[in-house]
């Protein structure tokens, strides 16, 4: 059966399970259990004959030799015991609950999944069917599944710059469904076809390091790693459940490639002396750390610094805060700009992300070893927010909307750039000049060593005969409303947590 006849069938029965109130995110968690199960399955037979584990009684066969409710209670048991073994298998399974609770449905998934040998399907037609199952339960905004879920065209841009090499170690401390992971294994693999045994081996089993703390969301990041062919099956799991900001692992690597969760501060519940339950920020006290801060950005941007080798390069997307806040935040950029080279900032629109008013910038840094002038000469940007409009639905981003960008960055021959910026471009009569360079001494001039640049005109503003639609510009009201709303409740819980 071709792929796409294999991906329709896996949607069709998608919506009829829609119907008797199963959303995707519950489909896609129980299609994981099961296609891990079928593969489970496949491997022990011939020509593979591998023992992949699982406890008697607890596999495939299992499950299609019932039915009804036989089969609905025999499945509860199975993912309850499945949840408590090691490894990749303890993983996939932890916290695992049943989401199809009619027996007969539940049973025609099993009957799809079985009809198929994925075992000897290639990767790229699992993981496509895969990706677009997550890229549908990110588009279900009710869910909350979006905020694990960074765009594809921009993950992929991030790869095309950073250019990952084989045999070279990649990390994401907030991995989400993978994203990252999935598109450097993807670039190696496409520019590097000559790998040698021992690169290959390492690409599939020591090239990336993830940390995931939500259960659902890390089974799903598993389970669409495996289906890429990284990993295996019965081995150990590429991504950890633990806090990645909680202590320095010792973990160093040559890459990290990162969209870590925007909700500014990290907070604990805790009871007080009343007895009633509150939130408290959540300060991680880490020597390593240029400042302690609640602010969950700052404080991924310097774990990521630690997590770098000293020849190491970072790709990581931040909220706007992070270039403009004061205190710690000043704190942290004076230290990013002296002790690694931040060479590059990608400003991006909204209405890219599936949160509503995410304004995000993509940092470019390396690390450098330890010297006692700044490490950072200059910075380059790239404006891609002004005069730039995006929707989900109707102008969503593609890799295509970047490739100026990836340009401009040239990645082969990073320090031969060319500016495309001009004068003409402030007076509005040259808009494609978003590529534009400042000095070091420029940047720690400007009030808190503010990273917040702009020097474009917004043609909405000077040209009233080239508005924007009526939908994007209520879209952008929406969003910036939204983003407002956001900035007043963190100066609220601010001020209540500011001693009187």
């Amino acid at each position: 059966m071709t792929t796409n006849a294999i991906t329709s069938r896996v949607w069709n029965f998608c919506h009829s399970l829609r119907d008797v109130g199963v959303g995707y995110g519950d489909y896609l968690e129980q299609l994981t259990y099961l296609i891990f199960l079928k593969m489970a399955d496949e491997y022990s037979k011939p020509p593979h004959n591998r023992d992949m584990g699982l406890p008697a009684g607890y596999d495939w066969q299992s499950l299609t030799s019932k039915n009804g409710a036989e089969l609905e209670g025999h499945y509860i048991d199975l993912l309850r015991k499945l949840g408590n073994e090691d490894g990749m298998l303890g993983q996939i399974f932890t916290k695992a609950q049943n989401k199809i609770q009619d027996p007969a449905m539940l049973e025609r998934v099993i009957t799809m999944i079985d009809q198929e040998n994925w075992a000897i399907m290639g990767s790229d037609v699992k993981g496509d069917i895969y990706e677009g199952l997550l890229e549908k339960n990110a588009e279900d905004t009710k869910s909350g599944a979006g905020q694990y879920f960074t765009p594809r065209p921009l993950i992929n841009a991030i790869v095309e710059c950073v250019c990952p090499q084989p045999g070279k170690t990649i990390a994401d401390p907030a991995c989400g469904t993978g994203g990252f992971f999935l598109s450097a294994y993807d670039y190696l693999v496409k520019h590097n076809p000559r790998m040698d045994k021992n690169q290959k081996k390492f690409l599939k089993y020591d090239t990336f390091h993830g940390n995931e703390i939500v259960a659902n969301t890390r089974r799903l990041c598993l389970m669409n790693m495996f289906l890429h062919n990284i990993g295996e099956i019965d081995g150990e799991p590429a991504v950890l459940s633990a806090d990645a900001l909680i202590a320095d692992s010792g973990l160093r690597v040559d890459y990290v490639l990162a969209n870590p969760p925007f909700g500014k501060k990290s907070s604990i519940t805790v009871t007080n002396e009343e007895g009633e339950q509150e939130k408290e920020d959540f300060v991680y006290n880490r020597q390593d750390f240029w400042a302690t801060t609640s602010n969950k950005q700052l404080n991924f941007v310097q774990h990521i610094h630690t997590l770098l080798k000293s020849t190491g390069q970072a790709a990581v997307v931040v909220p706007d805060n992070v270039l403009f806040e004061g205190g710690a935040g000043e704190t942290v950029r004076n230290s990013l700009l002296k002790q690694t080279d931040l060479h590059t900032i990608l400003r991006l629109p909204t209405g890219i992300f599936y949160a509503n008013g995410v304004k995000a910038n993509v940092l470019f840094f390396d690390n450098k070893p330890a010297s006692k002038d700044n490490q950072t000469k200059e910075v380059w940007y790239y404006d891609y927010r002004t005069n730039v409009h995006h929707t989900l639905k109707k102008k969503p981003l593609r890799l295509e909307h970047l490739q100026d960008f990836i340009n401009c960055y040239n990645p082969k021959k990073r320090h031969g750039r060319t500016e495309t910026w001009s004068e003409e471009a402030v007076d509005g009569k040259n808009p494609e000049g978003r590529w534009r360079k400042f000095s070091y001494e420029e940047i720690i001039k400007r009030d808190k060593t503010s990273l917040d640049i702009f020097w474009l005109k917004d043609k909405s503003l000077v040209d009233l005969d080239n508005l924007p639609e009526p939908d994007e510009l209520a879209e952008d009201i929406i969003e910036n409303m939204e983003a407002g709303l956001d900035s007043f409740r963190t100066i609220v819980a601010a001020l209540a947590t500011t001693p009187k």
